[in-house]
């Protein structure tokens, strides 16, 4: 069955990408959660969107530094937690990455997975190709998607070892899931804050849609 997830959790209701915004997602009746991740200087996946924080490349803040800067802001494992308190909760996680060299945020994500038990239903989605490609190389053994928004983008997908593609809702149609499906590709999209637009992407098969309001996916799904 296609899953709904919320897009870092239900930001409309709480700051987003914080386990408050997360649990009212679950709460509500979602599938699961989208969520972004990077890496701080020494090692901790910290859930938040942006590169920076006030100024500050994430990855140049040791995570006690970050929590004293934002003490809401969760790490992954806080997150497994709460998933583990709703049975069968879907996660997509997107590495916050840009090409280039690694700092090390694909071999710490590998490792948080493998001590993890419900990693049969999470999915890592990146912008960056060659994070994609790392985390393949580190044998990372859950389904990786290409996300884009620039239909460009799509030229990479066969160099690539994803099993899925993230676009962004406005560059599908009912052709366009149909030869991603054909090609073996799983199909997620973004962000999508509309019940009509959710139910006619449901009827063109894709597997799952993230959107920021909960009860908007959930009519859609009705």
């Amino acid at each position: 069955m296609p899953v709904l997830l919320g897009h870092r959790g239900s930001p409309h209701g709480a700051r987003e990408n914080t386990l408050e915004s997360f649990q009212l997602a679950l709460e509500a009746g979602l599938d699961g959660l989208e969520l972004d991740l990077h890496r701080t200087r020494d090692g901790v996946l910290a859930v938040y969107h942006d590169f920076e924080f006030e100024g500050r490349p994430i990855n140049e803040l040791d995570w006690p530094a970050l929590q004293h800067l934002a003490p809401w802001m969760p790490r992954l494992e806080q997150v497994f937690e709460l998933a583990e308190q709703f049975p069968k909760t879907w996660l997509n996680l997107e590495l916050k990455s840009q090409p280039g060299p690694s700092d090390g945020r694909e071999a710490a994500l590998v490792q948080a997975l493998l001590v993890w038990p419900e990693r049969e239903r999470v999915w890592i989605s990146s912008f960056d190709p060659l994070a994609l490609i790392r985390l393949h190389r580190l044998k990372v053994d859950v389904p990786l998607a290409l996300l884009y928004a620039e239909p460009e983008m799509e030229e990479l997908v066969p160099c690539l070892p994803v099993q899925g593609v993230h676009p962004h809702f406005a560059l599908l149609n009912q052709a366009k899931v149909s030869e991603h499906k054909a090609r073996g590709l799983f199909v997620a999209t973004w962000t999508v804050n509309q019940a009509a637009v959710v139910r006619e992407l449901l009827a063109w098969g894709v597997d799952g849609i993230i959107g920021d309001l909960p009860t908007e996916l959930l009519a859609g799904r009705r």
